[in-house]
């Protein structure tokens, strides 16, 4: 046990420098932390679902799988807003400014708690209107309403957590936020099967299950923060809003914040879409989305892992180098994708079976599988392009790009779609691959002649 601590909370450094070395093997020991953590993180969301989908009802499970687009309006504006902490923290950490780091590290923190309060207020407020504009049926909107209440109410753990993993990643490490998220998942598990099977508490039990396990992962890596000996070690003396350093994490933040909150709040539109059809599609949706979002898994990772990698590279002035470990990152993201598809599209019914056994849910949730599977190729493209770009300090045009994509010509798509064309649940659906399409061909096109360096935060 006490190995396993000093290995969590040593003060030992556990930074790792990319702007030397094999581009590779820095951006796949980068990226396997964070995939096999993301993993774990998928898995107790997926035994969120399907406890409520096995113990507690159908409308549950449509209640609890339906709300992502929801709870994501928020976290996804803050995942965006974090990530620009994130590129000012590396590019200067690849600079070896690190007193620029300690600034940046001090300034996100506080940054976090403020907006943590905020988001609280704000999320549970905005629950009835969001749950209306999903036109979410009314057998499923007191089990919703229930569990975004609860998920909102503790949103602050999961805003802690994710910018104090951004922080580590940000100059090379990911293996200890890996570890907190397998605290996490565990945690979270043990807490739904104890809540549900042993409490009978329901879709609440599931919601008070998912903020307890956030709030211990925010506690670790807190504790990281403040005892470990690197330039992002956390002093309560520092403490404090520098304003050079918000304006830079805004400048880089607030695009990727609105181009991540925007697409949320339109994927609520597309949600609603799905659910003028019955429950049984909405389950299938249910399903199909908790595989989806474990085959985008290893692109996401990687795209990650070349955003620290460009930053720290830009950060000395290494362009080449850069958009090398930039075509290595697409590369590793093509294959591990090809990979994981391959049998998901196999064992569809099987997969969807697990969450949920009625046959007219496995219908849905396999012909979505097999359907929009064999599309995700193309969604590497747009998220290591986003990845680089936002590294090297330009957030505009990612952000340009995704809300014409996913946003603009996806509702145009839906829209046209249903009233002119074929109002059915297979061509609705096809929504997602034909916006990942457009973005992949636009993000292509705009990266090979983007001048990486032109957006750099270090100047020499």
């Amino acid at each position: 046990m006490t190995t396993v601590m000093k290995k969590l909370f040593g003060r030992g450094r556990k930074d790792v420098d990319m702007t030397s070395g094999n581009i590779f093997r820095h951006l796949f020991l980068f990226a396997m932390p964070l995939l096999i953590g993301n993993i774990f993180q998928q898995l107790y969301n997926m035994v969120d679902t399907w406890v409520v989908g096995n113990y507690v009802s159908d409308e549950a499970f449509s209640a609890v799988g339906t709300v992502g687009p929801i709870t994501y309006l928020l976290i996804g504006f803050f995942l965006g807003f974090s990530s620009g902490a994130s590129v000012v923290i590396s590019q200067f950490y690849g600079a070896k400014r690190y007193d620029k780091v300690r600034s940046a590290v001090h300034t996100a923190i506080v940054m976090t708690f403020l907006l943590g309060i905020v988001f609280t207020a704000v999320g549970i407020l905005m629950v009835p209107l969001m749950l209306t504009l999903m036109n979410t049926p009314d057998s499923v909107r007191p089990e919703a309403t229930e569990y975004l209440t609860i998920y909102f109410a503790g949103i602050l753990g999961l805003m802690i957590y994710n910018m104090g993993s951004g922080i580590l990643r940000a100059i090379g490490d990911s293996k200890r936020p890996f570890y907190f998220l397998v605290v996490s998942a565990v945690t979270n598990i043990v807490l739904d099967l104890v809540f549900v099977l042993k409490c009978n508490m329901g879709v609440a039990g599931v919601a008070w299950a998912t903020v307890i396990a956030q709030a211990l992962s925010a506690v670790l890596v807190m504790l990281t923060l403040f005892r470990t000996s690197s330039c992002v070690k956390i002093s309560f003396a520092y403490l404090r809003l520098d304003r050079e350093m918000l304006a830079k994490i805004v400048k880089l933040g607030i695009p990727a914040a609105l181009q991540m909150a925007i697409t949320s709040f339109s994927n609520i539109f597309v949600q609603s879409y799905i659910n003028y059809f019955d429950k049984f599609a909405m389950g299938g949706w249910t399903a199909y989305s908790k595989i989806d979002q474990l085959i985008l898994l290893p692109m996401q990772s990687i795209a990650l892992a070349s955003t620290t990698f460009v930053g720290q590279n830009l950060g000395i002035g290494n362009e080449e180098r850069a958009r090398k470990g930039v075509s290595t990152a697409l590369f590793m993201a093509v294959v591990s994708t090809v990979i994981l598809m391959i049998p998901v599209m196999i064992f569809a019914p099987q997969a969807v079976w697990f969450f949920n056994k009625e046959p007219e849910v496995i219908e849905f949730g396999t012909l979505f599988i097999r359907w929009l599977s064999p599309f995700y190729v193309l969604s590497c493209a747009n998220q290591i392009y986003a990845g680089a770009l936002r590294g090297s300090g330009n957030t505009k045009a990612p952000m340009i790009i995704m809300l014409i994509s996913f946003v603009g010509f996806r509702q145009v798509y839906l829209f046209v779609m249903k009233n002119f064309i074929s109002n059915t649940i297979l061509p609705i659906s096809m929504s997602y691959p034909a916006g990942w399409l457009l973005c992949s061909t636009l993000m292509f096109i705009y990266f090979r002649k983007a001048n990486l360096s032109k957006s750099r935060l270090v100047k020499d």
